[in-house]
């Protein structure tokens, strides 16, 4: 392959699968499709169309792709690494990467390199990810798009003191029954958000600049109480969810040079 053969970096999650296309170190095209219960056809959807290109997988779903497509040229990284990559790509000055998924949460912690020097996931239980703002979204009954934006017109803060979906859900019902509104229901369950993450972060150690990916980046109340509590601005990119596919996209893209004795300008070994 020459140097501007295409490369294409897509991360399976939960709850969404992105695609990231290089091509002589420009992104050619992005995509991005819901994971629905049958990732492997979403992922043959996404590359119909492309140029053979190298693929570079991460996710969970990462060794889907891997053991469903042999004939390609596959390979796998972690969400870390490509995570990683694609925050040190868009910011060289990053410092800390923060990713709230469906599935997982994660923080990273990036040398002046843009080298991992420490990280944290939380990915064993729904706890402080998207998929806990999306349940207890649908338990008050507002669209999950909405829910950010809608806990920011609370007129007071109040305590969720449990992070677990089903005992959370309960408490937010017992407060709607006392007459609590569901605004000011929803921004305690955000709060309980951010301080779940805030622990995160201390324990790999906060250096600004702080890169915020991730489909929960859109929640403008997640941002807003982040930046509060953080006293820095949080940096988040036009599109939050694609900083994994780009990250693996760069890294195919960078271990192919390298096999070609160059090295690629701008990206972190």
């Amino acid at each position: 392959m020459s140097p501007q053969d295409p490369v294409a970096g897509i991360d399976i999650g939960s709850r969404s699968i992105e695609l990231v296309l290089l091509e002589g170190g420009q992104v050619m095209r992005q995509a991005k499709l819901p994971t629905t219960f049958d990732p492997l056809a979403q992922c043959h959807r996404l590359l119909e169309g492309l140029p053979p290109a190298r693929i570079v997988a991460t996710g969970y779903g990462r060794k889907l792709l891997v053991e469903n497509f042999s004939h390609h040229r596959v390979t796998a990284i972690t969400e870390i690494q490509a995570y990683a990559r694609g925050a040190y790509y868009l910011n060289p000055r990053v410092r800390t990467v923060l990713d709230i998924g469906g599935q997982d949460t994660k923080a990273i912690s990036l040398g002046e390199a843009g080298q991992v020097v420490k990280f944290e996931m939380n990915d064993r239980c729904a706890a402080g990810t998207g998929k806990f703002l999306e349940f207890m979204a649908t338990a008050l009954q507002v669209p999950l798009e909405d829910f950010g934006s809608f806990a920011l017109q609370a007129e007071r803060r109040i305590q969720i003191n449990s992070m677990c979906t089903v005992f959370a859900e309960s408490e937010a019902t017992s407060l709607m029954a006392r007459g609590e509104p569901a605004a000011n229901i929803a921004l305690g369950l955000h709060l309980a958000v951010v301080q779940r993450t805030l622990a995160m972060l201390r324990r790999v150690g906060i250096g600004p600049p702080l890169l915020f990916a991730g489909g929960v980046a859109h929640n403008p109340c997640i941002r807003a109480l982040l930046e509060e509590h953080l006293g820095l601005p949080v940096i988040v990119p036009v599109m939050p969810d694609l900083v994994g596919a780009l990250g693996a996209a760069l890294y195919g893209q960078q271990e192919r040079l390298k096999k070609q004795g160059r090295d690629q300008p701008g990206v972190a070994a």
